[in-house]
């Protein structure tokens, strides 16, 4: 078996700074590497990598995020030049617990809530 040293999830950006701003204002991140070419936020324990020279095109990454609340998740990812294509919607009389979304690169990361209480 390999020994792994760290787990990480790599996207791209055209604007570096943008991007860092973005996860940080929205989900709290905290910058834990960075260098001219990768920077590595920490979120909720896990890490995200930001490579720089993206093209800022659309792109599923099947980054999801756990939230307590995915309508006010959308407008904080909004209110940080983000983009959700449409309002979370209610599902089977329960408040809703999907919004898809897009970051401020064009990458799309979907909201989630947890429907298990």
């Amino acid at each position: 078996m390999l020994k792994v040293e760290k787990f990480k999830y790599t996207i791209w950006a055209a604007d570096t700074e943008r991007i860092v701003a973005f996860y940080t204002e929205v989900f709290g991140a905290e910058t834990s590497k960075q260098n001219p070419h990768i920077t590595e936020l920490e979120i909720a324990g896990g890490l995200l990598s930001i490579h720089g020279g993206g093209e800022g095109k659309t792109t599923w990454t099947g980054l999801t995020f756990q939230v307590p609340d995915v309508v006010e998740g959308a407008r904080l990812i909004r209110e940080a030049g983000g983009k959700c294509e449409r309002e979370p919607q209610p599902e089977d009389g329960e408040p809703p617990h999907l919004a898809m979304c897009e970051d401020t690169e064009g990458n799309q990361i979907m909201l989630s809530r947890d429907r298990s209480k």
